[in-house]
C-alpha cells in the first residue's frame, strides 16, 4: 500500500470521530463565539441567531454543539435545539437523577463568577443512556449563555 494512502487510511477514522466528538474546549469556544456575537449585534439578535435552525448557533447547522440561553429565571429564551418545544419554557426546577438542580446551578455559575462549569446527568441523544454532561457557561447583559458535551466524550 502507498504510504501516504495507509497514513490517510489510519488517520481517516480519527479525523471522523474528532469532528463528530464535540470536546470541552469547543464548547468553550462556541460559548465565547456566541458572547462575541451578543457584543456587536445585541442579545436580541444572538437569541433569533440560535433559535434559527440554519442559525450559526443551532445544531442544524453542523455537529451536535449548541447554544442554550436562558434569563436569570430559569426561562429558556433560546436553545439551539429542539427549539420549539422548550423556547419560553421555565425549566428552573430542573433536576437530575442525583439532586443536582441543573438550571439553577447554571444561573448560580453564571451570576457569581461570571462563567464557568456545572456538571450533571442528562438523557444522551446518541447512547439514549443517562450519562455525565457538562456545561460551559457565561454571563452577559442579563443572558446566560451556554453550551455542553457529554463527559465520555471529552
Amino acid at each position: 500500500m502507498n504510504p501516504a494512502k495507509f497514513i490517510y487510511a489510519a488517520a481517516l477514522p480519527c479525523l471522523v470521530s474528532f469532528a463528530q466528538v464535540p470536546s470541552s474546549t469547543q464548547a468553550v469556544a462556541l460559548v465565547k463565539q456566541a458572547v462575541a456575537f451578543a457584543k456587536q449585534n445585541g442579545v436580541a439578535k444572538l437569541i433569533q441567531e440560535t433559535n434559527t435552525p440554519n442559525g450559526k448557533f443551532h445544531v442544524a447547522s453542523g455537529g451536535e454543539l449548541y447554544i442554550f440561553i436562558y434569563d436569570e429565571r430559569g426561562v429558556v429564551k433560546a436553545i439551539g435545539y429542539n427549539t420549539a418545544a422548550l423556547v419560553g419554557v421555565n425549566r428552573i426546577d430542573l433536576k437530575d437523577p442525583e439532586g443536582v438542580m441543573i438550571i439553577r446551578e447554571i444561573i448560580k455559575v453564571a451570576q457569581n463568577k461570571g462563567k464557568g462549569w456545572v456538571d450533571y446527568k442528562y438523557p444522551n441523544p446518541t447512547t439514549n443512556a443517562l450519562d455525565q454532561k457538562t456545561s460551559y457557561v457565561e454571563y452577559y447583559d442579563g443572558a446566560i449563555i451556554g453550551s455542553g458535551v457529554y463527559k465520555d466524550k471529552d
